[in-house]
């Protein structure tokens, strides 16, 4: 049977990706600011043209955290890890490095079809990163020194797949619907919930 050579545990990958995510999460809040020296009129409207982007950072720090949350659950059961485990891992990192910018555009103009897909194609392009590292790792149990893990499950699978598939298809849907495609991502909260008590059931 093949088993590829690991290259050393897991540490200085999770310490990296600490840092990715905290920095990454760090520049959403750089955009936010209110100019100086405004009446009070005109403060009020500051304020007012602020809501935009307090959305798109509370919704781009949801979605880091949350990835950040499941790079760390993934890499649970994890001993050591292997060339293809840092390159997915790594390209994850810079999809997670790049939200910021579609962030900024979702932001700013929210009202302009392609700045949604966008973003959709950004989440669901790190939604299929976590997913490969998953599948990935469930398939080496040599690089957990043959422990279970529940990422590895189907369950987690489908969670992960639920999250891709509803931000791919919402690329061309916001072409066509614009700014409405943004509901379909609320699909997420109840599957990913139903899912995930699925999963705990499992365990």
């Amino acid at each position: 049977m093949w088993t590829s050579r690991p290259d050393g545990g897991p540490d200085r990958l999770l310490t990296l990706a600490d840092g990715v995510f905290a920095i990454a999460i760090t520049l959403l809040v750089l955009d936010l600011y209110v100019p100086r020296d405004l009446d009070a009129d005109r403060y009020r409207e500051a304020l007012h043209q602020l809501l935009p982007d307090l959305g798109a950072y509370a919704l781009s720090v949801a979605v880091l955290g949350s990835f950040w949350r499941d790079h760390r659950r993934i890499f649970r059961d994890v001993r050591e890890v292997d060339g293809h485990v840092i390159i997915l891992s790594l390209t994850g990192l810079g999809v997670a490095a790049l939200v910021p910018f579609p962030t900024r555009l979702l932001a700013e103009y929210g009202d302009v079809p392609v700045s949604v897909a966008v973003y959709a194609a950004a989440v669901a392009a790190l939604g299929a990163c976590h997913l490969a590292l998953a599948a990935v790792l469930a398939k080496r149990p040599w690089l957990r020194d043959g422990t279970p893990s529940d990422t590895g499950s189907t369950p987690y699978l489908l969670e992960s797949a639920t999250l891709v598939v509803v931000f791919a298809s919402t690329v061309p849907l916001a072409l066509v619907a614009g700014a409405h495609a943004m509901w379909l991502w609320l699909v997420l909260a109840p599957v990913r919930f139903v899912l995930g008590r699925r999963l705990q059931k499992a365990g």
